[in-house]
């Protein structure tokens, strides 16, 4: 190894520096582009780059020097409520003080980050990326093969038969053309428009439906030719020029609509920005949803430089960097990787850079743009929030990614992110035939099983880190209705991170209406005979909700008792006693049928109310004029399940209402790690009658505490990190902040990532499991917060 020590800025240092950097343009000239850049021994703006080949990394579990003892117990004392604060959020009293003691007290070590050096096979042929950490080729839609250069046959539709000419149905069946490398159709040649989406019922005939006023039916038998027609009196789609439509000159199929990702307008005239996982981090192109990395970089947003990246542009999560340069250089594929030492606080989380099957190709390949994604773009590039619950997923990866607390070393990491979009492949199951769904006899919960199995084989195929603790320093992310239930078994030993906290311990089985989803029938030796949730190991994260300007503007969370007129207020689908109300018996388990049965504040198909309905108890299924603001109006709000979990306790918080939580054994966000007494209010699900007078016990000093814990902790069920990343994405891109960008700059509390964060912060030292596990890293920390740890 060169041994070369920090010096002041000064000509020796000059001198030195030169030397080293003849000596390795020598092997440069000859093992380019395989070895670093020059680069590497630049730094933006910084005149010195600090390199040091002998660098040593403490090993010590402890801070040096004499420490102050902390008495835990008797520092942090908890309230009449049992909960200890720490950073304005009621903690269970155990996890307060710890986080009160050795989080707040946590210091920057030393971290040898990996930078890899290794290459891929004929480079991925141009269509993939190379992972220079494996020396695999992460392979663009529709190619595969070592080096991506096997052209895949992805076909829109199942085989034809004679009863079944373009085979039997998905949601997506293809009359026209189909892109064979994404599974998708469009008008194709001999349109005027042959790149327009031809997606789902467009292209098909429909017939009349047997009821009266009933729903159009489509005949996925036949061929809607007036969709391909230049004659201005019929419906026309494949040829009808947006202008002439935009004036009402011509007709065209209502039906028919803008639904593939990238395209923008009513006849998709304008190519718009893609959704991409952290919009390739300024380090590639987004390619309808795949990251084409740049050369150098690679990793599903593009954030993992290799050794022939540049220092200047690596990410801050990697910055400032003490760079060891080795003195010795492999030939062939595999070159010496490089290590780049930098300051991090623990704990730290190493993501799996998983094939794209797991996540970018479903990104890339969805048959409806607002699926599974927390934004798109418009015609003029400018973000656009979905109200997809599901997109916390996105969020979450993106946060993650984007963290300080993220490491490219397995060997430092504390925990282990496997990142599979389970909210993209379920939205997506039932579009492309290539996903085989036949073989799960149509249940996209078995698919998706499948999936994680696959994921998992894979990181013990290719990686060392599983079998040190069986998993259960791995973390999952289960975002579909009924969370982590369909885990195959071989996983459950890690944390997974769900919306559903079911413990089974009431509802011991599939509650989902949707028999695709139902995992009852999914057999033990796939699945094993886990629960859905285990508060002991896992957790349970907020939904995605729509950043909303004039909530934050108008401050609705902030609004005090005085001013909330309603005792308590649900307005949602309350099931088939009323109008368009879900028809299944087990929706919401019962729940909500319950709940409009004695106050329902609006007349049911019978034109009756609620036997016990009150004039200041709303309980309706019709939709608010303002939803936010009838929240912000109301002291309780009501947490029910709607087909597995729902968004009320993300939309009660948010508006600053107190939750009315009724669902039995069933967990919601944070409720394992937080105190729930503090904020929130839990029902029985056989207390249901007696609701409104439990409320109206609760004094006046019991409801301003709650609703003042509320108003502290309501940026926690907020993805406040991911929304910011877009905004300084957006601001570096185009120069621009929108309203958006600026309300959420101006908040400065804890949101839902950085709630997580101190989780792991906290499992990290008091998991059970970890007690007899003995390591020589440097955790940061005073000596009584690691007690548990050894």
């Amino acid at each position: 190894m060169f041994s070369i020590q920090k010096w002041k800025c000064s000509w020796s240092l000059f001198a030195t520096i030169a030397s080293v950097v003849a000596l390795v343009s020598v092997v440069h000239l000859f093992l380019f582009p395989l070895v670093p850049t020059f680069d590497y021994f630049r730094q933006a703006q910084i005149p010195c780059v600090p390199i040091n080949g002998s660098a040593e990394v403490a090993t010590d579990h402890v801070r040096e020097g004499p420490q102050p003892s902390i008495d835990l117990d008797r520092q942090f004392p908890a309230d009449l409520h049992n909960a200890v604060v720490y950073r304005g959020a009621p903690w269970k009293a155990e996890i307060g003080r710890w986080l009160s003691g050795c989080d707040t007290t946590a210091k920057e070590v030393n971290i040898s980050e990996i930078i890899g050096g290794s290459g891929c096979k004929n480079d991925c042929s141009g269509q993939g990326v190379c992972n220079r950490e494996l020396g695999e080729c992460r392979c663009f839609h529709g190619f595969g093969g070592e080096g991506c250069s096997e052209r895949l046959q992805l076909n829109c539709n199942y085989p034809a038969s004679l009863e079944l000419p373009y085979g039997r149905w998905v949601v997506s069946i293809c009359p026209a053309q189909c892109d064979t490398t994404r599974a998708m159709c469009f008008c194709g040649e001999g349109t005027k428009y042959p790149n327009r989406p031809l997606a789902e019922a467009c292209g098909f005939q429909f017939k009349l439906s047997s009821e009266p006023d009933g729903p159009k039916l489509t005949d996925w038998t036949k061929p809607d030719e007036d969709v391909f027609t230049t004659n201005g009196s019929k419906i026309g789609w494949c040829n009808v020029d947006p202008a002439e439509a935009y004036a009402n000159n011509v007709k065209f199929k209502e039906e028919c609509d803008c639904k593939y990702d990238g395209l923008w307008g009513r006849f998709c005239e304008v190519p718009v920005l893609s959704t991409c996982i952290n919009q390739c981090s300024g380090n590639g192109l987004c390619r309808g949803g795949f990251c084409q990395c740049n050369t150098g970089w690679y990793g599903v947003d593009c954030t993992v430089p290799s050794v022939i990246s540049s220092i200047r542009e690596w990410p801050q999560w990697l910055l400032p960097a003490q760079i060891d340069v080795p003195d010795s250089l492999h030939f062939g594929r595999k070159v010496v990787n490089l290590n780049a030492i930098v300051k991090k606080k623990r704990p730290l989380v190493y993501v799996y850079d998983l094939p794209p099957d797991f996540n970018s190709l479903l990104l890339e390949g969805r048959h409806f743009k607002f699926e599974c994604v927390n934004r798109l773009y418009d015609e003029n590039n400018a973000t656009l929030w979905t109200e997809q619950l599901y997109g916390a997923q996105v969020a979450f990866f993106e946060s993650i990614l984007a963290s300080p607390h993220r490491t490219l070393n397995g060997e430092e990491a504390d925990f282990f992110f496997v990142p599979v979009l389970d909210s993209c492949i379920i939205t997506r199951a039932d579009d492309a035939p290539h996903l085989s769904m036949e073989d799960h006899r149509g249940l996209r919960s078995s698919l998706t099983l499948e999936y994680y199995k696959k994921a998992y084989d894979h990181i013990v195929e290719q990686y060392p880190f599983w079998n040190r603790s069986s998993g259960k320093d791995h973390i999952w992310f289960f975002s579909w209705d009924e969370g982590a239930c369909y885990a195959p078994k071989e996983i459950w030993n890690s944390m997974m991170l769900v919306h559903w906290g079911n413990t089974n311990s009431k509802h011991n089985h599939s509650t989902t209406a949707y028999w695709a989803d139902n995992w009852d029938s999914i057999d033990s030796s796939r699945r094993g005979n886990h629960p859905c949730f285990d508060p002991h190991k896992d957790l349970v994260l907020p939904a995605w909700k729509r950043p909303n300007v004039d909530s934050l503007s108008l401050k609705l969370w902030a609004r005090p008792l005085e001013k909330r007129k309603t005792l308590f207020y649900f307005n949602g689908n309350l099931g088939p006693a009323y109008p368009h109300g879900r028809p299944e018996s087990t929706y919401s388990m019962g729940i909500r049928q319950k709940l409009a049965e004695e106050f329902g504040s609006s007349p049911n198909k019978d034109g009756k109310l609620g036997r016990q309905h009150a004039e200041d108890v709303i309980v309706t299924p019709l939709r608010a004029e303002n939803y936010h603001e009838a929240l912000a109006s109301s002291i309780f709000c009501g947490v029910f399940p709607g087909d597995g979990w729902s968004g009320r306790m993300e939309d009660s918080i948010l508006q600053g209402c107190i939750p009315v939580v009724i669902q039995d054994g069933i967990f919601l966000p944070y409720e394992n790690m937080f105190n729930y007494d503090s904020f929130a209010v839990r029902i029985r699900e056989d207390e249901i009658p007696n609701l409104i007078n439990f409320l109206r016990a609760f004094n006046q000093t019991e409801v301003e505490f709650k609703l003042a814990n509320v108003q502290k902790i309501w940026q926690r069920f907020l993805y406040r990190d991911a929304i910011m990343l877009e905004a300084e994405r957006q601001k570096t891109a185009y120069g621009r902040m929108a309203d958006w960008a600026v309300q959420f700059s101006q908040l400065a509390e804890d949101d839902a990532f950085a709630t997580f964060l101190q989780v792991l912060h906290y499992k990290l030292h008091n998991d059970p499991w970890r007690k007899n596990v003995h390591t020589n890293k440097d955790f940061g920390l005073p000596r009584e917060c690691l007690t548990k740890s050894k």
